[in-house]
């Protein structure tokens, strides 16, 4: 089974019904019994920074999934699930988790295309990921493969070496990030259609060495 976390972030449903059209069993839950117990652990979230590790810690999560990655036990963020991982966020100056070593930034307030004309933040829309290290996690997805992003923020790790794929959007930004028993994926997974689908259902047969 695996245990999509409720901590108050929106979303849960989408991620609930594509975990299940992938034939994959699932359960939102912030019970921390359920969480222990799962198989895997997705990290979901739509929201700001401050206010989910706020919930995170009132519901006692934020020891849980700790304890669940040092355990081994693979996890996957999504979007705001992806950035609350990092070590600190500049949304609302947020000390955040702490799973992977590095920062959240926030998009240049201007950033000029190849036009001249600024791009909008949020960055909103389908967008193409260069990979940049081969990982099960990619298997079945194609180069010009394009996936869903509504953000502000972006994660920036301290160790390159956990950037796995980047996308371009006035600057060039981490897109996929991860090492051991963790995945983690700046674009929405449940509304890139048959691609997120692809890395969806890899996340849900991946054994971490």
């Amino acid at each position: 089974m695996i245990a999509i976390i409720d901590y108050h972030a929106g979303n849960l449903t989408s991620v609930a019904r594509a975990v299940s059209h992938i034939g994959c069993k699932c359960a939102v839950t912030h019970s921390r019994e359920q969480i222990e117990a799962a198989d895997r652990i997705i990290f979901p979230g739509v929201g700001a920074a401050g206010s989910a590790m706020e919930s995170l810690k009132r519901l006692g999560l934020d020891t849980t999934i700790k304890a669940m990655f040092l355990a081994g036990k693979p996890i996957l963020g999504i979007c705001l699930g992806t950035q609350i991982i990092m070590g600190h966020s500049e949304e609302n100056n947020t000390r955040c988790l702490g799973f992977v070593n590095g920062n959240v930034c926030a998009f240049p307030s201007k950033m000029p295309s190849a036009n001249g004309i600024c791009l909008k933040i949020p960055h909103m829309g389908w967008n193409r990921i260069q990979i940049l290290y081969d990982h099960p996690i990619f298997s079945g997805v194609n180069e010009n493969d394009e996936f869903y992003f509504v953000h502000s923020f972006y994660p920036a790790p301290g160790n390159k070496e956990h950037i796995l794929s980047v996308t371009d959007y006035g600057i060039s930004f981490p897109s996929v990030v991860g090492f051991d028993n963790i995945i983690a994926t700046q674009f929405h997974l449940e509304k890139s259609g048959r691609p997120g689908l692809i890395i969806l259902k890899n996340f849900c047969t991946w054994q971490p060495c």
